[in-house]
């Protein structure tokens, strides 16, 4: 089972040059999650060559500009592709009146069904052995961060303890390998656990942007395997990021060691800092999280399945 994801853009506030506007999409297999449309997100895509008539769902995280500024571009462009699933788009309450009125007033052609869900925290979206759930932030409007997180797969079977037991090759051992124990001809009862070995770990990908800190974000995004976070300011101006609303680098490092995530990818960076003085923000993090990445536009990360661990 694949799962990919990929940085589509990472500026904050305004794009620039060669940075657009905050955005990631995940890709699992055939399916596609993007969270947060802002400008240029199409541009990315396209460069990518992502395929936008996969997109499952949008997940946004707050009402402002730099976060749903690409979402009429995305509905008008999905009904180019002959999309003929429902559309399903997640977000403040606030989302629907927003969708409502650019379909209204740019006249758009959809020829598809499109659903807005309101977020609430907990699990928004269920897929085939995987979640995606929602979390508050705290920024100047309502603001949501998401977790698409998978079911621990299964551990791993092993015909010769199954052949050691006694237990006789076919349906029995697909039985065992789904859970349930068997009982043998001569009583005896094998159970799952003596011929497989422990659940295996699932992968996790978190999206936080547009929020102050607070210690509690950690537990949210606990165990990701990557964590994309809002970066937006160095550590020397942490009270200009109070003030906004908004997260320090160092900050964001903060949240991915208490969160015992693997990787940190910086985004939505502000537009204050060029290119060449992203480092700083980059040498911030790393000061408590040495395993953060300063994402640049269209940077694309592979999460590996993960190996056995105890139960």
């Amino acid at each position: 089972m694949n799962l990919e994801a990929f940085q589509l853009g990472t500026s904050g506030m305004m794009p620039l040059p060669g940075r657009f506007l905050t955005s990631v999409l995940v890709r699992r297999d055939g399916d596609l999650f993007l969270f947060d449309s802002g400008e240029g997100t199409q541009v990315s895509m396209k460069m990518l060559n992502l395929r936008w008539k996969k997109i499952s769902a949008i997940f946004i995280s707050h009402m402002h500009a730099d976060h749903v500024t690409g979402l009429p571009g995305m509905l008008m462009l999905s009904s180019q592709v002959d999309r003929t699933e429902p559309l399903y788009i997640f977000g403040p309450s606030k989302l629907q009146d927003y969708i409502e009125s650019q379909r209204r007033i740019l006249d758009m052609y959809i020829n598809y069904e499109i659903k807005v869900i309101p977020v609430d925290t907990g699990i928004v979206y269920t897929g085939d052995g995987f979640t995606i759930q929602a979390f508050p932030l705290m920024h100047t409007k309502p603001c949501f961060g998401y977790s698409l997180v998978e079911e621990r797969r299964k551990g791993e079977f092993f015909p010769d303890k199954a052949i050691e037991l006694g237990v006789p090759k076919g349906k029995l051992w697909g039985t065992l390998q789904s859970g349930t124990p068997v009982t043998l001809d001569d009583g005896r009862v094998i159970t799952s656990d003596m011929v497989m070995g422990p659940p295996r770990e699932a992968r996790k990908i978190s999206y936080v942007t547009d929020t102050m800190y607070f210690p509690e974000i950690a537990d949210y995004v606990h165990d990701s395997d990557i964590l994309f976070c809002e970066g937006m300011f160095e550590k020397s101006l942490a009270d200009t990021a109070r003030e906004k609303k908004h997260m320090t680098a160092y900050e964001a490092g903060l949240v991915a060691r208490d969160s015992g995530s693997l990787k940190l990818c910086l985004q939505h960076y502000s537009p204050r800092y060029s290119d060449r003085e992203l480092k700083i923000l980059l040498r911030d993090a790393q000061e408590v999280f040495p395993e953060t990445v300063l994402t640049r536009d269209r940077m694309a990360f592979d999460i590996p399945l993960k190996d056995n661990v105890e139960g």
